[in-house]
């Protein structure tokens, strides 16, 4: 009995797919998005991930993986150049084993449907009515809490993993505005735009003398935490489309 041949799709033909669906050209980023690096010419099993960091990239070459897809990618601006160390040694596994990486970095935040904060808003129950910051990346919407200790504890159940609050205690939470990742940064633009607490990754020195004297709540969910979704939404979607191989790696990381 013949074995049916697994479905593959053209390299070039699916680095389109992906820049189709989240319009890279739109944004200006901190490092290049699309293909980053060129593997094998057919593609049928793509897996996914938060960042391409070895640990990442061994467990694509376990799965038999033809291409990897990220959000954080092996090339930022101001990098020198030079490939040693830890990026020579993710370079070479990659290039051995003929594997594409594809990464998306503001792109993948901002898709209105299968991006990261799209995608940790629907996790969480909200829904954006507007959008704040830079490149428009921040969302808000109605929610509704207590307080902000229920938001903490609404927040920790969603991205399973403790957080961090900045607790002003000024009463109910009806307007909740969030941006994944190190998005710290864009606390004062949430406060502008209404909110009554900003859910974001990571908190930095300033952000807690803000929220104690301007009355409005930070949640820090973790950088990582709040960023496991968008890639695989993404990947899913295309693959599904083209009739390929998808599988979404989680690799562990505390930050």
């Amino acid at each position: 009995m013949d074995v049916a041949t697994p479905p593959t799709t053209d390299r070039d033909a699916l680095l389109r797919r992906f820049d189709a669906l989240l319009s890279p050209a739109r944004f200006k980023d901190y490092g290049p998005n699309g293909l980053q690096v060129e593997g094998r010419e057919r593609i049928g099993h793509i897996v996914s991930g938060v960042t391409a960091s070895r640990a990442l990239i061994e467990a694509a070459i376990d799965l038999r993986a033809d291409a990897l897809f990220v959000h954080h990618g092996l090339f930022w601006r101001g990098h020198d150049g030079r490939v040693t160390g830890w990026l020579k040694q993710r370079l070479a596994l990659l290039l051995a084993h003929d594997i594409s990486l594809f990464a998306y970095h503001l792109p993948l935040d901002a898709h209105p449907e299968l991006g990261n904060n799209a995608q940790l808003g629907a996790r969480l129950g909200w829904t954006a009515d507007a959008h704040f910051g830079e490149q428009d990346l921040g969302c808000i919407g109605d929610a509704d809490f207590p307080d902000a200790a229920a938001l903490a504890r609404h927040v920790e159940s969603g991205v399973d993993r403790p957080v961090t609050l900045v607790d002003p205690a000024r009463g109910a939470i009806k307007r909740v505005a969030w941006c994944t990742g190190g998005a710290q940064g864009f606390f004062e633009a949430a406060i502008a735009a209404g909110a009554d607490a900003f859910v974001t990754g990571e908190i930095s020195e300033p952000q807690a003398h803000y929220a104690r004297e301007l009355g409005v709540a930070f949640v820090a969910c973790g950088h990582h935490a709040s960023e496991r979704y968008g890639a695989p939404a993404v990947a899913g979607r295309v693959a599904a489309d083209c009739g390929l191989r998808h599988t979404f790696v989680d690799i562990d990381n505390p930050a």
